[in-house]
């Protein structure tokens, strides 16, 4: 053991430790160097600027500065069609020569997405709905409903379209809101031989106000009433009134199918 420290303290062992650390030294510095000139580290040519380019004119510019392209299409919204988007490597980039370039590029064709059903919603809404499916609100019209700014109808290229409806996704869609008012004007309805209780229940679902009620003859079961005229009255010049209109009616004791008898 006494021999082994010595040579550690002796000088070609010192000598020896140098010679190996020189030798790692050399090795290391002379991989680095090879790699350097294998790969030609710090050369190469500057990736252009594409963004916003046409893909024909971007494809055209990188084949010429001698780069291989690869093309990834996807439709955006409000974006011109056969643009470039996206690329990979970045511009200013330093690569070999017949380095991929990746291209993301508009597509030319709107995927088709299916319409959402807008008429539970009010306008608000409606406008998120939209956005959420990549669709526009196009124009709002508006028509008598009880429900202020409520959707009555969606409209696509002018025509009606439901919810389900395959369309292509960035279309406008066309609304119909309610105006908050209701109908300015309502169907006259056909009371006459009808129950009272059935009478009453068709004037008040159809926005209109039950008026006076004048008895005909001898009454002797309030149950069974039938109306025998009314006022006003439906005719052919005579087919709507007004929201709320008051109808009078005249009612007569029997069965509907003894009336008239």
């Amino acid at each position: 053991m006494s021999k082994f420290w010595a040579y550690l303290k002796s000088r070609q062992f010192r000598v020896n430790v140098l010679l190996a650390v020189g030798v790692v030294v050399v090795v290391f510095m002379a991989i680095i160097f090879g790699l350097s000139i294998y790969t030609r580290h710090g050369t190469g040519v500057p990736v252009p600027q594409l963004k916003g380019l046409q893909a024909d004119k971007a494809i055209s510019i990188l084949k010429d500065q001698g780069f291989d392209v690869k093309i990834d299409s996807v439709y955006v919204l409000d974006k011109t069609p056969g643009s470039v988007i996206e690329q990979d490597p970045d511009p200013g980039t330093n690569v070999k020569e017949n380095r991929t370039i990746y291209l993301t590029v508009v597509t030319q064709l709107a995927p088709p997405i299916k319409m959402p059903d807008l008429e539970p919603y009010t306008y608000r809404e409606a406008i998120a709905t939209l956005a959420n499916y990549g669709l526009k609100v196009g124009d709002t019209t508006y028509r008598s409903d009880i429900a202020r700014d409520r959707i009555l109808e969606m409209r696509f290229g002018g025509q009606p379209i439901k919810a389900g409806t395959q369309i292509p996704k960035g279309s406008r869609i066309d609304l119909v809101l309610g105006n908050g008012e209701g109908a300015s004007e309502v169907d006259i309805p056909d009371l006459v031989n009808q129950d009272l209780d059935a009478a009453k229940f068709v004037i008040k679902n159809g926005g209109l106000t039950v008026g006076t009620i004048t008895y005909q003859g001898a009454i002797t079961d309030s149950t069974s009433l039938v109306v025998v005229a009314q006022s006003p009255m439906k005719t052919d010049s005579a087919s709507k009134t007004s929201n709320g209109t008051r109808i009078n009616l005249t009612v007569s004791q029997g069965k509907k199918d003894a009336i008239n008898q």
